[in-house]
């Protein structure tokens, strides 16, 4: 989750959502959307896989 938050929150993730949803030009926006929705897609994957990973580990320690 803090790997997502530092993409999110630094320059350059600004200037992609910026340039992705914010933009006053249509070519920008068409062409940097795709590229930020996939990297939220992904963000979001890995935000689970990690929710996952730490519930297994989690019951693995309770039922020692």
């Amino acid at each position: 989750m803090v790997l997502a938050a530092g993409a999110i929150f630094n320059p350059l993730g600004q200037d992609v959502i910026h340039a992705a949803f914010f933009s006053g030009e249509q070519l920008s926006r068409n062409i940097w959307q795709p590229f930020a929705c996939g990297a939220g897609v992904i963000l979001v994957l890995l935000i689970a896989l990690e929710w996952w990973v730490r519930k297994r580990r989690a019951a693995g320690r309770a039922a020692t």
